[in-house]
């Protein structure tokens, strides 16, 4: 098998070695969250996996930024203030011009009836804080390829 890319990486007893895969395009992520320190883990961990990453604090500037930015998925946090992510999520799907743009909803709230509500309001999915960086990416690659 052909592998699309190639990079050197140190194995775990220091030797090189090469690493083949598939390439992939890196997407442009936008995430909604109040949280500086929250902003601040999920920006680290996504620009590690060569993402490109935009940030808004609240539901009506995430709305705002979503529709100027056109980004390939938005990380939703659920308690904000103001809108909160299950309205801002509901209004960017039934906004012609972010309707298309997946939204993950990304909250503490880990409820069923939260994920419920927030697939209802047009998630694409719904992760429960903290999430892993495997389950953040793997969820982000699913969307980012359809």
């Amino acid at each position: 098998m052909r592998a699309d890319y190639a990079r050197i990486v140190r194995g775990p007893s220091g030797e090189l070695a090469v690493s083949e895969g598939k390439s992939r395009v890196p997407g442009k992520v936008l995430i909604v969250d109040d949280s500086p320190t929250e902003v601040l883990r999920l920006r680290s961990i996504l620009e590690s996996n060569g993402y490109r990453v935009l940030s808004a604090g609240n539901g009506d500037d995430g709305i705002r930024e979503a529709q100027l930015a056109q980004p390939d998925v938005i990380l939703m946090d659920v308690v904000m203030p103001g809108l909160n992510g299950f309205q801002a999520t509901r209004q960017l799907h039934r906004d012609p011009a972010t309707a298309n743009i997946p939204v993950v909803i990304l909250s503490t709230k880990g409820q069923p009836t939260d994920r419920v509500w927030g697939l209802r309001q047009g998630a694409a999915d719904y992760l429960v804080k903290p999430v892993s960086e495997g389950a953040l990416v793997e969820v982000i690659e699913r969307l980012v390829s359809r």
